[in-house]
C-alpha cells in the first residue's frame, strides 16, 4: 500500500479508536449532573464509569485472540456496530440501572476498538514505517484520553449531558463507511477455530473481580472486611485457575508463552506503570483544577491542554523518527525519562503554584506518555510471530489497561484519605469545628466551593492541592519501572515487512495434494509471495523450457543433450557478466559460446510469472528464491527483468 492508501485506510481506524478513548473518558466531568438527574446514588456513580472500564479491560484480550483465529476487519466492524448501538441506547437511558447496563456494552466494543485497530495496523504497515503512523494512533488516544473531560464539560454546559454518548455516534458511522471501502485484508487459511471457553471465562472472571474489589474497597466496604475477603481471595483463586487453563489449552486467550519472549515480558511491565500515569494524570489533574485551582469543569479542561500538546507532539515527531531512521530505543529512554520527571515534579505543586511551571510540569509527562506508550506496542508487535500478533498486541494494552484502573482507584483512596486529613488539620489550626463544615469533607462527592466562606474555601483547595500532588509521589516510583525495563528491552532492529507479508512468506506451499504441479500461487485463501508464485509457475513451464529454443550470440539454436545455452533476454542482457551466463560467483565464462545454467531460466520464467500476475519481485524476494540465491549479488540482471 502507497503512503496515500494507508492514510486513507487509517482514517477509519483512528476515528473508531478516537470514539472508543472517548466513551471511557467524556462522562468524567458530567457525571455528577448525570447521576443527580436519573437520581442516583453515590453507589451508581461509581459503577457508571467502573463499568465502561471493566468491560474494556476484560474483553481486550478476548478481541485479539480471536482476531488471530478469524476475519480481523468483520470483528472491527462488529465492535464499531455495537460501540455505536450501546452510545445511543445509553443516550436515552431513564434511570442508572439502564445506563449502566449500556455503559457495559459500551466498554465491550471498545475494548475490540482498542485492540484490532492495532492488530490491523500491523497487517498493512511494515515494524520499521509502523512508527509514525503509530505516532497519529498515539495522538489520538491522548486526545481522547486528556481531551475527553473538556469536550465532556462543553456538552453538559451547553447542550445537555445526553450528548455526551450521542456525539461519538456520527463519527462511529462514518469510521464503518470508511473501513468497509478502504480496509481490504487477504483472508485467513481456512482451519478449525478452537475458542478457549474456559480461559476466556476464568479471566474475565477473576479481573472483574479484581477490578470490582480495589473500585469499591474502602468506599462500598473496609479492607478489612468479609466482603473484601472474600472478593480479594476469590479472584486470586480465579486467575490461578485460568493460569492452569491457558498453559493446557490448543488456543489459549493469553498464551503463555509469550512470556518466554523477553521483549514482550519487559514491554507489558513497562506499560503497566504507563497505564498508571495515563489514567491517572487524566482523572487527578481534572480535580486539581477544579477543587485546588476553583476553575470550572470547561476550564479545568482547557488548562490541562499543555499535556495534551506534550504528548500529541511527542508520539508524531518520535514516530516520524523511528520511520526515518529504525532506532527506536533512544525515543523509548528518553521519553520514560521525561515521564519520571514530570510526576516527580507534579508531587511538588500546590494550590497557589504558578500555572505557569504547572504547564511545563504537564508538558513533561506528556512528552513522556508518547514516546513510549504506542512505541511499546510496536516492538512487540516486531518481535512475535505473526500468528500471534493479536494476542501479543492486545496483551499489552489489557496489562496497560489494568494498571490504570488498578492504579486510579489506588490513587483515589489514597487521595480520598489524604484530603480528609488535611481538611481537619487546617480547619482545626484555624480554630474551626471540621464539623461546621457539613458535607464539604465528603471524599466522595465535589464540594462546591462557591457556597464556602473564603477562608475554609482555601482551607479545601489547599488539602486538594497537597492530595493532588501526594497522588503523583506515589505514581513517580512506577515510572522509574517504566525506565529500568524501557532500558532492558533487546534493542532488536524493525522489520520491513508487513503482517500479510510476513504471514504470504510463512505460509506453506503445499498441504497434501501436489500444489506446485499445478501451478498454484495461494494457500487456502492467503496470497502467496511472489518468490512462492514463481517458485510454483517454473515447475509447472520447465518442460516446455526444455526443448524451446534459445537465442544466443551465435543465433538461433535448438536447446539438445545436457548443455543448455544463455539466454538474451530483450536487448537488455548484461553482456559478459557471471549472471549471464549462468555461472556461480567467480566462475566467470564467456558470453557468447558458454552454456548457461538450467537455474537461470528457471528464474526468468518465475520472475515474468511473478510480475505478470501482478506482483513485482524485489531482490529480497529474489534471495529467497533457491534457484536465484548464488544469483542475487548481480543487481544488473534483476533491473533488466
Amino acid at each position: 500500500m502507497s503512503h496515500r492508501e494507508v492514510l486513507t485506510a487509517l482514517s477509519g481506524l483512528l476515528m473508531g479508536m478516537l470514539v472508543a478513548i472517548l466513551s471511557s473518558t467524556v462522562v468524567s466531568t458530567s457525571l455528577p449532573r448525570i447521576v443527580s438527574d436519573l437520581n442516583g446514588s453515590q453507589t451508581s456513580y461509581t459503577w457508571v464509569i467502573t463499568a465502561t472500564l471493566l468491560a474494556t479491560t476484560v474483553s481486550t484480550p478476548l478481541w485479539g485472540k480471536f482476531s488471530d483465529l478469524t476475519n480481523r476487519k468483520v470483528l472491527l466492524q462488529v465492535a464499531l456496530v455495537l460501540f455505536v448501538l450501546a452510545s445511543v441506547a445509553a443516550g436515552f437511558s431513564q434511570n442508572t440501572a439502564t445506563l449502566i447496563t449500556f455503559r457495559v456494552f459500551q466498554g465491550l466494543g471498545a475494548g475490540g476498538l482498542t485492540a484490532l485497530v492495532q492488530v490491523v495496523m500491523s497487517d498493512i504497515i511494515s515494524p520499521r514505517e509502523r512508527g509514525r503512523y503509530m505516532g497519529y494512533l498515539g495522538a489520538v488516544m491522548s486526545v481522547g484520553t486528556i481531551g475527553g473531560p473538556l469536550l465532556g464539560g462543553v456538552l453538559t454546559d451547553t447542550i445537555g449531558w445526553r450528548w455526551n454518548f450521542f456525539v461519538g455516534v456520527p463519527v462511529g458511522i462514518a469510521a464503518l463507511i470508511v473501513i468497509q471501502r478502504t480496509l481490504h485484508l487477504p483472508a485467513k487459511p481456512k482451519r478449525k477455530v478452537v475458542v478457549d471457553y474456559w480461559g476466556a471465562g476464568l479471566i474475565a472472571g477473576g479481573v472483574s473481580l479484581l477490578l470490582v474489589w480495589v473500585s469499591l474497597g474502602g468506599k462500598q466496604f473496609e479492607w478489612n472486611s468479609l466482603t473484601s475477603w472474600l472478593m480479594g481471595v476469590g479472584a486470586a483463586v480465579l486467575l490461578v485457575l485460568a493460569v492452569v487453563v491457558e498453559f493446557r489449552t490448543e488456543e489459549p486467550i493469553i498464551p503463555l508463552t509469550l512470556f518466554r519472549n523477553r521483549t514482550f515480558t519487559f514491554a507489558v511491565i513497562a506499560s503497566l506503570s504507563v497505564g498508571v500515569a495515563m489514567f491517572g494524570t487524566s482523572v487527578f489533574l481534572g480535580q486539581y483544577m477544579q477543587l485546588a485551582r476553583g476553575q470550572s469543569p470547561t476550564m479545568a479542561g482547557i488548562l490541562t491542554l499543555p499535556m495534551v500538546l506534550g504528548l500529541l507532539i511527542s508520539s508524531m515527531v518520535a514516530g516520524a523518527l523511528i520511520s526515518k531512521y529504525g532506532k527506536w530505543k533512544p525515543y523509548m529512554i528518553v521519553g520514560s525519562v521525561l515521564l519520571a520527571a514530570g510526576l516527580f515534579l507534579m508531587s511538588t505543586i500546590e494550590y497557589d503554584t504558578n500555572f505557569v511551571i504547572v504547564s511545563v510540569y504537564m508538558a513533561m509527562m506528556g512528552l513522556g506518555i508518547g514516546m513510549v506508550m504506542q512505541n511499546l506496542v510496536l516492538v512487540v508487535q516486531n518481535s512475535v510471530d505473526v500468528s500471534v500478533v493479536g494476542a501479543a498486541s492486545s496483551s499489552v494494552a489489557f496489562f496497560r489497561s489494568l494498571g490504570g484502573t488498578i492504579g486510579v482507584s489506588v490513587m483515589g483512596a489514597v487521595l480520598g484519605t489524604k484530603v480528609s486529613g488535611y481538611i481537619t488539620d487546617g480547619l482545626t489550626d484555624a480554630g474551626v469545628d471540621p464539623s461546621a463544615l457539613g458535607s464539604g469533607e465528603s471524599t466522595t462527592s465535589i464540594p462546591d466551593l462557591s457556597t464556602v466562606p473564603a477562608p475554609i474555601r482555601t482551607i479545601i483547595e489547599s488539602a486538594y492541592g497537597q492530595g493532588v500532588a501526594d497522588v503523583f509521589l506515589i505514581a513517580a516510583p512506577l515510572a522509574i519501572i517504566t525506565i529500568v525495563f524501557v532500558c532492558l528491552l533487546p534493542n532488536v532492529e524493525l522489520g520491513t515487512k508487513s503482517g500479510i507479508q510476513r504471514a504470504a512468506a510463512a505460509a506453506p506451499t503445499t498441504d497434501g495434494d501436489d500444489r506446485s504441479a499445478g501451478g498454484a500461487a495461494s494457500v487456502d485463501g492467503n496470497v502467496a509471495s511472489p518468490a512462492t508464485k514463481g517458485a510454483a509457475a517454473t515447475a509447472a513451464l520447465a518442460p516446455a523450457v526444455s526443448s524451446a529454443p534459445v537465442t544466443t550470440d551465435d543465433g538461433p539454436s535448438d536447446r539438445g543433450g545436457d548443455a543448455p545455452v544463455s539466454p538474451t533476454v530483450g536487448s537488455g542482457s548484461a553482456s559478459g557478466s557471471d549472471a549471464d551466463t549462468g555461472a556461480l560467483p567467480g566462475e566467470r565464462r564467456h558470453h557468447s559460446h558458454t552454456a548457461a545454467r538450467t537455474g537461470t531460466i528457471d528464474t526468468i520464467i518465475a520472475t515474468g510469472a511473478a510480475e505478470v500476475a501482478g506482483h513485482p519481485v524485489t531482490d529480497d524476494e529474489l534471495a529467497e528464491s533457491p534457484v536465484f540465491s548464488s544469483l542475487v549479488e548481480e543487481k544488473d540482471v534483476a533491473a533488466d527483468r
